[in-house]
């Protein structure tokens, strides 16, 4: 997997949760949301894209081969993805970080982050979809709180919540206009998700691109330490 400005990447520990986390969530505190079964599952379509599988056996790819329409893309997000069954074509896969909360940086916010509501949930989805935080749907925003700027009234950057497993929640949707960026907001929206997790006892973690130089380092400077090298493959069903 490619590396940023020489940076070592460390190796997934062996068994962590954090490893499959998109399937300790769909079978543990999101297994209300998942389509499928003992094998494979996938989040709503209308949630998201993700999806993941018990283990790497041939029934487990069948399985979740058998989740994946040709209107919709699956996305894996974890260490090693496996090959995509037949019928069903790898359309993408990038590499990425998986990034674990520290000791947090404190906030130098000057200005007011409000909570967002389902009111909110079409102006998340323009956002959201002028910006590509990553895959946000229209009810991505059910999976979690969810934070804001607004400015005269405009939501202008937002931040929230994810992926939820047993003792983490990953921090997702981080966005900003791009008439509003250089302003802290992406900073301030993170760690105000994140240390409310922490005081919560939860551990926030976070996904990048490997090639989002840019946001790897903001994220390391908010307190966030590399923990393992993912990769987001995305199947796609044949025609």
């Amino acid at each position: 997997m490619a590396q940023a400005r020489g940076e070592r990447y460390l190796e997934p520990m062996q068994d962590h949760p954090l490893d499959r986390a998109v399937w300790h969530a769909l079978t543990t505190r999101q297994a209300d949301l998942a389509l499928g079964g003992a094998l494979a599952r996938r989040i709503r379509e209308d949630i998201g894209p993700f999806a993941a599988l018990r283990d790497a056996s041939a029934e487990a790819i069948e399985a979740l081969g058998a989740l994946t329409h040709s209107d919709d893309d699956l996305s894996l997000l974890e260490p090693a993805p496996p090959a995509p069954p037949p019928g069903v074509t790898l359309k993408m896969s990038a590499p990425g970080v998986q990034m674990v909360a520290g000791k947090l940086a404190a906030s130098a916010k000057s200005f007011a982050i409000e909570a967002l509501s389902a009111n909110d949930a079409p102006e998340m989805l323009e956002l959201a979809l002028l910006t590509k935080p990553g895959p946000f749907r229209a009810q991505t925003h059910t999976l979690g709180r969810f934070v804001g700027v607004r400015d005269k009234g405009r939501l202008v950057a937002m931040a929230g919540e994810r992926l939820k497993l047993p003792g983490f929640t990953e921090v997702s949707g981080v966005c900003t206009h791009p008439d509003y960026r250089g302003h802290g907001f992406a900073a301030a929206l993170t760690l105000a998700v994140a240390d409310r997790l922490q005081r919560e006892g939860e551990t926030p973690f976070l996904h990048a691109y490997a090639s989002n130089v840019g946001a790897i380092e903001l994220y390391k400077r908010l307190g966030f330490e590399l923990r393992c090298n993912v990769v987001h493959a995305m199947w796609t069903r044949d025609e």
